[in-house]
């Protein structure tokens, strides 16, 4: 569920710190690679990521892009750039592309820095505690141009609820969450993470309705 990426601007030239990255997240320690590329000395832009996590960018991506919104603290719709970023890439998944594309603005938009370090490491020790627990389970489901589909679009369904939530009620955490440990299920190939992502995922939406009903319902008793 994770083919090879390459820069759909063309070919580029690979960095020093690209060159110093392990390629293939699956080969090791996901955290561990993760750490690695946050600790080097190249771009920590989607862009930066994208050229050197190739063969996982799209899974890896939709971690790191939703990992912030993922977190219960308040973003205010800060995050609604990454949940859009997101979305584009599950849409260019479901058509099969083996090249990401993305406007030149949107891959300079920083991943990591000192207004991300607590969020960033917050995510860190969500993934570590989960590759604790974590073992390959159904691995046929994945790496399918099916489950690709399926994967996109349960993707793109968390990014819209996850964006429609309003701000400041931390209602966009359970959907961008479900994105989050579905993506890590693909790059882990844990079948029992998927089933876990959905069903916060299915919570997540449920209470975004049934809260959301019940505030437009008490607004209209005002009246």
């Amino acid at each position: 569920m994770t083919p090879a990426i390459q820069s759909a601007a063309g070919e580029r030239p690979t960095s020093d710190a690209a060159r110093s990255t392990p390629r293939d997240a699956g080969s090791g320690n996901l955290s561990e690679t993760l750490q690695g590329w946050l600790d080097g000395s190249g771009e920590k832009t989607v862009g930066g990521l994208i050229d050197v996590f190739e063969e996982k960018s799209f899974a890896i991506l939709f971690v790191i892009l939703l990992g912030v919104p993922a977190l219960p603290l308040p973003t205010g719709g800060a995050t609604h750039v990454f949940e859009v970023i997101a979305a584009l890439l599950a849409i260019q998944l479901i058509a099969g592309r083996d090249q990401i594309w993305l406007p030149e603005r949107w891959r300079e938009r920083e991943l990591a820095g000192d207004k991300q370090e607590r969020f960033l490491t917050a995510l860190m020790k969500m993934i570590r505690r989960l590759e604790r627990i974590s073992k390959p389970r159904f691995g046929f489901l994945f790496n399918r141009r099916w489950s690709n589909i399926v994967f996109g679009m349960l993707v793109i369904g968390g990014c819209v609820a996850a964006f429609l939530a309003p701000p400041f009620t931390g209602l966009d955490t359970l959907p961008a969450l479900a994105v989050v440990l579905l993506s890590l299920s693909v790059l882990l190939e844990d079948f029992a993470i998927t089933i876990v992502a959905l069903v916060i995922g299915v919570v997540g939406v449920a209470l975004e309705i049934f809260l959301g009903k019940a505030a437009v319902d008490a607004v209209s008793g005002l009246f």
